[in-house]
């Protein structure tokens, strides 16, 4: 029989400080000038710990790929920052995604708004 599980699981808190850290280390640590305005939306972290995968969005669509290329450049130096800020056994690899779920929201509610500006008003 499995008992039951108490309260928060420690991988997401894991994950949780995995996410404060990041948005911190981005918002000033990073000082590329290549990076934008970075949000840190959700961090996925293996159960072992060994790999996070990190989604992000950006203030501006346009410096999209751009601040890609500046994560996958600070990528060893942001996951050097966070193995002295979490203590962990050992510093999960460090993974950037876009998080395109924003993105996809905005188009669905653009969707629908479209189609009831269409349907006919009944009495």
């Amino acid at each position: 029989m499995r008992k039951p599980q108490r309260g928060y699981a420690r991988q997401d808190r894991v994950k949780e400080q995995i996410m404060r850290e990041m948005a911190e280390l981005v918002r000033t640590g990073l000082k590329d000038p290549r990076a934008g305005f970075i949000t840190i939306n959700e961090v996925d972290v293996t159960r072992d710990y060994s790999h996070a995968t990190i989604y992000y969005t950006v203030l501006d669509d346009s410096t999209r790929e751009i601040t890609e290329d500046a994560l996958e450049h600070a990528k060893g130096y942001l996951r050097t920052e966070l193995s002295k800020r979490i203590k962990l056994f050992k510093t999960p690899e460090l993974h950037f995604k876009y998080d395109e779920s924003l993105e996809r929201g905005m188009s669905i509610s653009h969707l629908i708004d479209k189609v009831v500006a269409e349907k006919p008003v009944e009495d």
